[in-house]
């Protein structure tokens, strides 16, 4: 018997840095139940909040976190589209700035050359978030396409030492809507 409802494709979560990676597999298995196979790539920060163990096997492939060696296979199926949450304000204004010197950054860049679709979902203190690098960066990335869900409609800013206070308000239902919107568009235009 075939399947009646084919699968999205492959979406790469990357998670940087940032309590809020904790939660990543609420988003994994959101986007499961939409039909995507999800790939968790984390920055080397980001894997100290990670459960990996936990998200390899709700996954089924390896967390990444460096580039692999030159020769080796890739153990990860190339990317349909992705979603970069927890994004820090490190990642976001080395992103802006073309940085490719993680895995992750180096597949956001690679990512955006290549026109996926792409959305951010920055997690930072009012303090970091009142940067103008910051701002600038998050204007870059606006102006290139990438959908970059940020402010108090998605999800307010908070005091500096006080993020574990608002980690059950982090939008990850935004983020994956925010990529079907953006599908959508895409394939309407087509």
């Amino acid at each position: 018997m075939s399947d009646p409802l084919p699968g999205r494709g492959v979406l790469y979560v990357i998670c940087c840095g940032s309590p809020a990676a904790r939660d990543v597999g609420e988003l994994v298995a959101m986007a499961q139940r939409e039909r995507w196979e999800v790939c968790v790539v984390v920055t080397p920060d980001g894997r100290k909040f990670v459960d990996v163990p936990a998200i390899v096997v709700q996954t089924g492939f390896p967390v990444r976190t460096s580039y692999k060696n030159p020769g080796d296979p890739d153990v990860l199926p190339p990317p349909d589209a992705i979603i970069v949450a927890p994004a820090t304000v490190n990642t976001i204004n080395k992103w802006a700035a073309g940085i490719a010197d993680t895995l992750a950054l180096g597949l956001l860049v690679e990512g955006q050359g290549k026109g996926l679709p792409i959305v951010a979902v920055p997690f930072t203190n009012a303090a970091m978030a009142a940067h103008p690098a910051f701002r600038e960066s998050l204007a870059r990335l606006r102006r290139w396409g990438v959908s970059v869900l940020f402010g108090d409609d998605v999800m307010p800013l908070h005091a500096p030492g006080t993020g574990d206070k608002h980690l059950d308000r982090f939008p990850w239902r935004k983020a994956l809507d925010a990529l079907g919107a953006r599908l959508a568009a895409r394939n309407h235009r087509r």
